[in-house]
């Protein structure tokens, strides 16, 4: 399958006061297509750096990015914006949710703001599709505080798959979660890859990362190790269950 993210020789260079800080150093690497990655490493390691830059929300000091075939360093800031938009999608680790904006309005928001011009019937089935993808579709008129922190983490996926990203890029997701949150919304994560789906996930929990397919970790701005692991499996009955409870607990709560 051919790279969605090709990276030659990467850095990143800040000027802070008299010593720059080397935050990636030479850092060359392939994501392809259909792959489902975890990027790891201790605080000061750079994947936050590497993230932002695969994201196109910063620019590397030098080297060179090439995102689904286009390259970086030629794009003016419109350019970058409309890349983002078209073929990236984002979740974090706060749900950056609109309080006074129902679950369906929320996925909407990215359509609303992309290059492509969408007709508000076709923005609300889209949106609709996305939180079925999530296994939210009954919880669409609801608003974030009306929602778990799980189901309000799952909006915000559905919210990233709005304008059908090529590279989904998620920055420690599960890290408000709970334990049995983070499986359920890792499980989400792996029906979106088994769809086709690439994505690359910043995490410091190594259990968090056994759900992924390669583990990429960085040190001191360097990619040290680059490994095909054998993925944790969240079976889809297991999934089923997780949700059952939640619906359990729902009803039990009023």
């Amino acid at each position: 399958m051919s790279p969605v993210v090709q990276l030659e020789e990467i850095h990143k260079i800040y000027d802070s006061g008299e010593v720059p800080v080397h935050a990636v150093r030479g850092v060359s690497l392939e994501i392809r297509r259909g792959e489902f990655v975890a990027l790891m490493g201790a605080s000061g390691s750079g994947k936050s750096t590497l993230m932002n830059l695969l994201g196109c929300l910063d620019r590397p000091t030098r080297g060179r990015f090439r995102l689904d075939g286009a390259d970086i360093a030629g794009l003016n800031r419109d350019q970058l914006a409309d890349l983002r938009s078209q073929k990236l999608g984002f979740v974090f680790q706060g749900f950056n949710l609109l309080a006074r904006t129902t679950a369906l309005e929320n996925v909407e928001l990215p359509m609303m703001y992309g290059p492509r011009r969408i007709s508000g019937r076709d923005m609300r089935r889209r949106a609709l599709e996305c939180l079925e993808i999530v296994g939210l579709a009954n919880r669409a008129d609801h608003f974030p505080n009306q929602l778990s922190g799980g189901q309000q983490q799952r909006v915000a996926i559905a919210r990233a798959l709005a304008n059908k990203p090529e590279l989904l890029l998620a920055d420690e997701p599960t890290g408000n979660l709970d334990s049995r949150t983070s499986v359920e919304v890792m499980g989400v994560f792996q029906q979106l890859n088994d769809q086709g789906i690439t994505i690359v996930m910043v995490t410091h929990e190594l259990d968090i990362a056994q759900y992924c397919r390669r583990n990429l970790v960085l040190r001191d701005g360097r990619l040290v190790a680059d490994t095909q692991v054998a993925k944790r499996l969240l079976a889809p009955e297991e999934l089923t269950k997780l949700r059952a409870a939640e619906a359990d607990a729902r009803l039990i709560s009023g």
